[in-house]
Order: C-alpha cells, then sequence, then structure tokens
C-alpha cells in the first residue's frame, strides 16, 4: 500500500467546523506539522475536502 505524508500548510483559523475536525481526525494540529498515511481511499477523501490547507507527498 502506498503511503502519503500530509502537511499543513494553512491555519484552519476561519474555516467550517467540518473542516477543523477533518484536519483534526488527519492528526494535523499545528501549522507545518506532518503525518504519514496509508492512501486509503478514505484518508484520500478527507484531504480533498482540506486540500487548500495541506499539501501531499507521495512516499515509497
Amino acid at each position: 500500500m502506498a503511503k502519503i505524508l500530509v502537511k499543513q500548510v494553512k491555519s484552519q483559523i476561519n474555516c467550517p467546523l467540518t473542516q477543523k475536525r477533518t484536519l483534526e481526525a488527519l492528526g494535523l494540529r499545528k501549522m507545518g506539522q506532518v503525518v504519514e498515511h496509508d492512501a486509503t481511499s478514505a484518508i484520500l477523501g478527507m484531504v480533498n475536502k482540506v486540500k487548500h490547507l495541506v499539501s501531499v507527498e507521495e512516499t515509497k
């Protein structure tokens, strides 16, 4: 299974509550924080929902 690195690059201030909860579910609490996840459809859907707040890189 492929892995992805998700980094929060923009603040969650003034975002809808659903987007804040999505970031928290991804494990992102602070700006600049990086987490690694499996590239499952659920995780990719969560990343797509907050794509304007995060950057994504594929790892091997």
